[in-house]
């Protein structure tokens, strides 16, 4: 069954009513900037829970501008964000 999204935000309400129904106990959103963060600050926002970014870098393939072959991130320590601060080093 194939869902249709108005856009981001819109599937980040529609996955976060679905997650809503799971009893999850203290989650914690995490996102991928750029087109994850819209997804992601509405399920962190319905959930009343913090939301995280990883941030990352796409991995091309030699001569193939437009191929992406995966992702990698030179984080050392995590972040915390909140939908009410801003992000900060955890710890």
């Amino acid at each position: 069954m194939m869902v249709e999204f108005r856009d981001r935000s819109d599937a980040g309400k529609k996955l976060a009513a679905k997650l809503a129904t799971f009893g999850l106990t203290d989650p914690v959103v995490i996102a991928l900037p750029r087109g994850g963060v819209p997804v992601a600050a509405e399920i962190a926002r319905a959930l009343a829970a913090p939301l995280d970014l990883v941030i990352v870098r796409k991995l091309g393939a030699p001569g193939q501008q437009n191929s992406r072959r995966g992702r990698w991130s030179t984080a050392t320590r995590p972040t915390s964000c909140s939908m009410r601060t801003s992000c900060k080093p955890a710890g």
